[in-house]
């Protein structure tokens, strides 16, 4: 099996939660160093929520994870495993922060 050499963590919020996304967003970027996806105020691919990804590498899996968890103030994080293969990096190698949500797997095949 290939292992991840990185991850994506897919942070999800409602319209009027965007500003505290937002500020979310930023603190990675300046807090990590993370390759920062832009913010989609509507749902897109596979996510059913508006949300934003960070991507870190497998040696800051760790720190960032544990950093949500702390500062994710009530917000749903998808956090998933990057192989090469979307559908099995979305269903397979996943953790969720928060309440998890069904995914359109349809948009992976």
């Amino acid at each position: 099996m290939r292992m991840s050499d990185h991850y994506h963590a897919h942070v999800y919020f409602e319209a009027d939660q965007i500003e505290f996304a937002s500020q979310l967003h930023r603190e990675l970027a300046e807090q990590f160093g993370l390759v920062m996806g832009r913010i989609f105020s509507v749902p897109i691919g596979p996510h059913p929520k508006p949300m934003f990804q960070a991507i870190f590498e497998t040696e800051q899996f760790a720190e960032v994870v544990i950093w949500l968890l702390h500062n994710r103030k009530g917000l749903d994080v998808l956090v998933h495993g990057v192989s090469g293969d979307d559908l099995h990096d979305h269903t397979e190698l996943t953790l969720w922060l928060g309440k998890s949500h069904p995914l359109d797997l349809s948009v992976l095949n």
